[in-house]
């Protein structure tokens, strides 16, 4: 209701205009005022109708729909309607007015074409701005639902990418309390140590992990405490080798993105003539990324797809922050589970 009242009142002004315009026109050289207001009030309402029933009726049932046979064809029919109701009105009003008097009668009135053309003016002002309107509308109706779908694809980003951080803490707090227990049931004397450097990594895992990057630096660092943790459990029974170039501080990823393969190969990797064997490599230059690992198996137990919480979520995390800007290769052979991530243009980031 509130939108209609200016309508009708944008409407009303538009029409008195028009009226104006008319008696303007058809009041040229003559000075029968009382002719010229006589047939101004006439042809305002035919115009007024013409008008209507092409912007509310064939634009809508004809021309929006591409119907564009029919759109031709009832726009026809209206032309000729409107010209035969010209007609009525110039010799109507040469009927009321002036009982077939045609004598001083203003000339622009008895101009049938001139007529039909101002009044064809009017329809075709009218009828630009309802295109242009819906043109307008349509426009933004179309970017609203843009950026709905924008809005609720990075919402559905942020729940996904959650999720799958999830996936990835209970495996590793789950490793390492198992671990503390065990020292704990030992008394072991690499008890404290080994909370200690629990504590450090739930600080990373609790406040570091929800922000939408990290330093890589830090990443590496927590990298080398969880090894600390896992050397303490595996005691002599663990063969690491770890290779990481000076990394520079400013070089960010998206956090606890390496982390999970670095859990795997201890989780999945297994001992061989007594020792489990793990080679790391981290690589970072020129904004590109090289991270490669690789586990010792056995080959009675190698199994495709075995590798914690999978390949799947390690690509949809990969695809939410990196998507077409990174590699990763996995190969098992028959005593190594190696897996290579490479991660082109660092700087080139997605939040969501």
């Amino acid at each position: 209701m509130k939108r209609t009242f200016p309508k009708i009142i944008v409407h009303l002004l538009f029409w008195i205009g028009v009226w104006f315009f008319f008696y303007y026109f058809f009041s040229y050289n003559s000075s029968d005022k009382g002719y010229v207001i006589w047939f101004a009030n006439l042809l305002l309402p035919l115009t007024i109708a013409i008008t209507y029933f092409v912007v509310y009726y064939l634009f809508p049932k004809f021309l929006f729909p591409k119907r564009y046979g029919r759109f031709v064809l009832f726009s026809f029919y209206t032309l000729l309607a409107s010209s035969y109701f010209i007609v009525v009105v110039i010799y109507g009003v040469l009927i009321i007015y002036k009982r077939f008097d045609a004598t001083n009668i203003p000339p622009m009135v008895k101009n049938f074409f001139f007529i039909l053309i101002l009044v064809y003016m009017v329809v075709g002002l009218v009828s630009l701005v309802t295109i242009l309107n819906r043109s307008f509308t349509t426009d933004k109706r179309n970017k609203e639902l843009q950026n709905k779908m924008l809005s609720a694809q990075l919402h559905f980003k942020e729940q996904e990418l959650y999720y799958l951080k999830k996936q990835i803490h209970p495996h590793f707090l789950f490793n390492t309390l198992n671990t503390i227990y065990g020292l704990a049931l030992k008394k072991s004397e690499h008890t404290p140590d080994i909370i200690l450097k629990l504590s450090n990594l739930l600080d990373y895992i609790l406040y570091q992990v929800d922000k939408p990057r990290v330093s890589l630096k830090d990443e590496v660092l927590h990298i080398k405490e969880y090894i600390e943790l896992e050397k303490i459990r595996f005691q002599d029974t663990l063969n690491i080798t770890f290779n990481s170039n000076v990394i520079e501080g400013d070089i960010q990823i998206a956090p606890m993105l390496l982390m999970p393969f670095v859990e795997n190969a201890f989780k999945h990797g297994a001992r061989k003539n007594g020792y489990l064997e793990i080679l790391i490599d981290i690589r970072a230059k020129n904004r590109t990324l090289d991270f490669c690992i690789k586990n010792s198996v056995l080959p009675s137990e190698v199994k495709e797809g075995s590798n914690g919480i999978g390949l799947e979520n390690f690509r949809k995390r990969l695809d939410l922050h990196y998507n077409g800007k990174y590699d990763l290769e996995t190969q098992i052979t028959d005593e190594w589970y190696s897996a290579r991530l490479t991660i082109h243009d660092l700087n080139d980031f997605n939040d969501g």
